[in-house]
């Protein structure tokens, strides 16, 4: 195995990046149509050969061309790979791919409990006060599941849903002991809930849970596997797609035995329109992605993102990343030009290279590049032609991925969802037998009403008179009243079915 990836040339000779610190993390950055997925292919591509696994969220469903073989390269690719005499040898690498919906991959999904209340309150774009909520709701199913109550499972979004509905009907209890829970916050976080699952997010929530040692598996042939979460329909709920990813980072930080610095990383993560991730974030979640970019390179996993521009990075994070791959930037605005700058500062100078220049006249597929040396220092920035991927350039056919999907038999053990008795089953279940209960004392105490009604009828006619009776002290009621009583138990039983559907929130489960 090599110690180092060739990726492109530069008038300095052969760029290259140290395997030994490819878990210092990276940076893709560049303006659209400069060649961003190309290279994003090609370093996924060169990571697999050398044995490292690599997952990668791919956005147009060009990364599935690293599945595919070209025979014969396009001419653009081989006149690139003979100019900067790095030879193409055309292969398909070792491809799984998923899919949060089921479509194009495997199914992957978590549960609720997993995802926690800090991103599953960025996924509802919940306010503070939402998030309060969200937050109680999750302490009080911890509690109950330490208790042994499998009323605190969150698997799915239905279980959530009905933890919501329990606190709004206990809401003066629970305030008491884990602070105030306003109806209308309920409310809002049930609307969001529902257009969560609109959205077809409830095929993400539930079990079986995605096993993080997919990712590590190692393969008998020394290669690395490419894992390609389809993303072309995720992105479009950006705050799904986000927290799903930052989610796989935190487990794989929290999860992984610390290893140090190895000879090479156990898995590289590339994270495609990392913008979404820092959009509108609370500098909660902020600090909590620089924790984990700072932290998880212990663990054995490079963490790549990509994206249009190097601003688009919060600085703390930004200042993690090691390996740097900066395609051309326009500067139309006072924006664009600022983002130049930012970009030009944050490379170690080289006497041949005006990054800031130079950086706005980049072609399609070149890059000003500086990676970690073997000592870990960065190397000068240098103008690179990237070479092109070995595996097909764009997407493989459907009937192409749905056979390699077939193929994966540790990959179809996601296919069919598990139901198992939940928080939504066991609440619901409660709820249904509460109403039960109050409608049976209903019914009780009208049998008693009717049974006393008829026996003073029998007294009365018994006693053989045919005058209208005389009332005696409220021991008989007048028609007035007994209207009114039935209205009362009219509205009564309103008010039963109405609490029933609200602590129900859906129909009761057929067993």
């Amino acid at each position: 195995m090599a110690s180092a990836i060739e990726f492109g040339a530069s008038p300095e000779g052969v760029q290259s990046l140290a395997l030994k610190r490819a878990n210092r993390h990276g940076l893709i950055a560049g303006a659209t149509g400069t060649g961003k997925t190309v290279t994003l292919q090609m370093l996924a591509e060169a990571f697999a050969r050398e044995g490292v696994n690599v997952f990668a969220a791919d956005i147009k469903g060009d990364l599935s061309g690293c599945a595919g073989t070209d025979p014969t390269p396009p001419g653009w690719a081989t006149a690139r790979a003979a100019e900067i005499n790095l030879p193409l040898t055309p292969e398909a690498a070792p491809v799984v791919f998923w899919d949060v919906y089921g479509e194009l991959g495997h199914p992957v999904r978590t549960t609720v409990t997993e995802m926690g209340p800090v991103l599953m309150g960025r996924v509802l774009e919940a306010t503070d006060a939402q998030a309060g909520a969200l937050t109680i709701a999750f302490r009080i199913a911890d509690d109950w599941i330490k208790e042994g109550k499998n009323e605190g499972l969150l698997l799915d979004i239905n279980d959530l849903r009905a933890m919501l509905t329990y606190l709004s009907e206990n809401a003066e209890d629970i305030g008491k002991q884990y602070g105030l829970v306003t109806p209308q916050s309920i409310a809002a976080l049930q609307r969001k809930l529902l257009q969560l699952e609109m959205d077809g997010a409830e095929r993400f929530f539930g079990e079986p849970a995605f096993k993080l040692e997919e990712l590590l598996k190692p393969r008998p042939d020394g290669k690395g596997t490419i894992h390609v979460l389809a993303s072309e329909r995720l992105v479009q709920s950006p705050r799904l797609y986000s927290a799903f990813l930052l989610w796989l980072m935190s487990e794989l930080w929290e999860e992984l035995p610390e290893v140090g610095d190895q000879d090479k990383p156990k898995l590289v993560f590339f994270f495609d329109e990392a913008h979404l991730l820092f959009r509108d974030a609370p500098k909660e979640l902020i600090n909590k992605v620089e924790q984990v970019v700072r932290l998880i390179r212990s663990k054995g996993v490079g963490i790549y993102f990509v994206t249009q521009s190097p601003t688009d990075i919060p600085e703390i994070v930004l200042s993690q990343l090691g390996n740097r791959f900066q395609h051309a930037l326009r500067a139309y605005t006072p924006t664009d030009q600022k983002a130049v700058r930012a970009a030009a500062q944050s490379f170690r100078a080289n006497e041949n290279v005006d990054v800031a220049k130079e950086i706005q006249e980049l072609g399609v597929g070149e890059a000003l590049v500086s990676t970690l040396d073997e000592k870990g220092a960065p190397t000068p920035v240098a103008r690179t032609k990237i070479r092109p991927p070995n595996g097909h350039v764009g997407p493989i056919l459907l009937a192409d991925r749905q056979a390699l999907m077939r193929a994966n038999t540790a990959g179809r053990v996601y296919e069919k969802a598990i139901d198992r008795e939940s928080a939504h089953e066991i609440l619901s279940e409660r709820a249904t037998q509460a109403a039960e209960a109050v409608a049976r004392e209903e019914e009780r105490e009208a049998r008693d009403k009717e049974a006393a009604r008829s026996s003073r009828t029998t007294g009365t006619r018994s006693s053989g008179r045919t005058s209208a009776p005389r009332r005696t002290g409220g021991s008989r009621t007048t028609a007035v009243e007994r209207q009114t009583g039935r209205v009362a138990s009219g509205v009564f039983n309103t008010i039963v079915r109405e609490l029933m559907r609200g602590i129900l929130g859906t129909p009761r489960r057929r067993r």
